[in-house]
């Protein structure tokens, strides 16, 4: 089973509306990722702030939960949109090297341009959420193919 994930900026107060939208990039700013999991994103989040493992996964339990259609939505760390948000394109390609060799995407077999891909995207999108003072919201659902 696959998970395709949304990655949107968004206000504070609307993570409801979020984590019930079945198309959220239809209403907010955001990219698209399949295949994208809690582990991939606290690996993310370990590799821009420097943060252990076990301390990163706390930042990450769902902020939003919808029983019947298994979407869950996640928080992106404050510290990790921060790093996102200000570090230059030689910081961040660092970063997306180090993710790409992480045991979480090599055993998927990620391309390491498509993880470079990412992280710039996201990179962008927290910019964005930073300037309109938006935080980024990981709206995650299981696909059955």
């Amino acid at each position: 089973m696959g998970i395709l994930v949304y990655i949107v900026a968004a206000e504070e107060d609307e993570l409801t509306s979020v984590g019930e939208s079945l198309e959220p990039l239809e209403e907010w700013s955001g990219i698209a990722r399949r295949g994208l999991d809690t582990a991939k994103i606290v690996m993310l989040h370990c590799l821009l702030t420097g943060e252990e493992l076990d301390l990163a996964l706390s930042h990450y339990e769902p902020v939003y939960v919808a029983e019947e259609s298994g979407t869950v939505v996640l928080r992106l760390a404050d510290e990790a949109l921060e790093k996102l948000a200000g570090f230059d394109e030689e910081a961040l390609e660092r970063v997306g090297e180090e993710l790409a060799a992480s045991e979480e995407f090599e055993m998927e077999q990620w391309d390491e341009d498509e993880v470079l891909a990412l992280v710039m995207d996201l990179a962008d999108l927290a910019r964005l959420a930073e300037a309109q003072g938006q935080l980024l919201l990981v709206w995650m659902h299981p696909l059955a193919t």
